[in-house]
């Protein structure tokens, strides 16, 4: 279900871009103005980090083989990290460059005034349709987290990814109607600078953001910590008195692998064991559905305290 929300999140948001991109492109062709020159190409870099969603998405649901036996679930981690990398490379250090060779030439907009301001206006209100859109399938997923909370917690990579791709389009328009609004106002190119350079450092902030959290996500992250005391709980039952240890590590945004060590008495037999080990398994499955893979290892809990361990 997450991840066909965030499918419908990237789609909304590919579709405004791509537009956008367009509109923006004819308007510096017009206006040889550095702001739309940075937020078309910023427009670009947006519609092509889309599409490496959609393809990481569609590579996470290959099965899996002798090589990858926990399969490809991770592949949606690995293309959200290369969605920060583009974020960075084309769209954040392109505008900074913009500008710093339109402060070194400045030059006001000498025609098509007009056509800048109606772009942008419009690209705003394409960009809010799609911010809403994300924000309406991110919320069946944030609960009672903040913003801030569910970026820095989700386990789905795409709808951070997209929320904050949006969030930056739009603050990156204000920018620069700001700086062609004061280039038109003044007279003065420089102005155009200044919007391609916020919009510059406004990428390279969000580009920064997202290689973090996609990168501790690479690495391999643990449930939440609500999903691990739920797993904790279901573990204990008929024939396992106590959890010793518990590791859990997501596959995938959806698939969830648990290695426990639990605690069985002296005095059963291999079968009791083998049961006891079957029933808390089902236990954990029916408590959260996304662990799919679980290996427990039965032991004493005398045994264990004894080796310290």
């Amino acid at each position: 279900m997450a991840h066909g929300g965030g499918n419908k999140a990237i789609i909304a948001a590919l579709s405004a871009n791509l537009g956008i991109a367009v509109t923006k492109f004819i308007a510096f062709l017009l206006t040889s103005s550095s702001s739309m020159l940075a937020e078309s190409v910023h427009s670009v870099a947006d519609s092509g980090n889309q599409v490496l969603l959609l393809v990481g998405g569609k590579r996470a649901r290959r099965a899996a083989d002798e090589e990858h036996p926990f399969g490809y679930g991770r592949a949606r981690y690995l293309y959200a990290f290369v969605v920060s990398i583009v974020l960075f490379s084309l769209g954040g250090l392109f505008a900074l460059y913009e500008a710093w060779h339109k402060f070194a030439d400045p030059h006001p907009i000498e025609s098509w005034h007009w056509v800048p301001l109606v772009v942008l206006v419009a690209a705003i209100a394409m960009e809010g349709f799609s911010f809403r859109t994300a924000i309406k399938e991110a919320n069946h997923t944030r609960g009672g987290q903040s913003w801030w909370q569910y970026i820095r917690t989700a386990k789905a990579p795409e709808l951070p990814v997209v929320l904050l791709e949006d969030f930056g389009a739009l603050l990156g328009l204000v920018f620069a109607l700001f700086g062609v609004g004061m280039t038109l106002g003044t007279h003065d190119g420089r102005w155009d600078a200044v919007g391609s350079a916020a919009i510059g450092l406004l990428l390279v902030a969000i580009a920064i953001v997202l290689a973090i959290e996609t990168k501790s996500l690479l690495l391999g992250e643990s449930a939440s910590r609500r999903d691990v005391e739920a797993i904790k709980a279901a573990l204990v039952g008929e024939g396992v008195p106590s959890v010793i240890h518990l590791r859990t590590l997501h596959l995938g945004p959806e698939e969830l692998l648990v290695a426990a060590k639990i605690e069985v008495t002296a005095d059963e037999s291999a079968a009791e064991v083998a049961h006891a080990i079957d029933a808390a398994e089902q236990r954990v499955r029916a408590a959260v559905p996304i662990a799919r893979v679980i290996y427990l290892e039965p032991d004493l809990r005398q045994a264990v305290d004894a080796a310290g361990s």
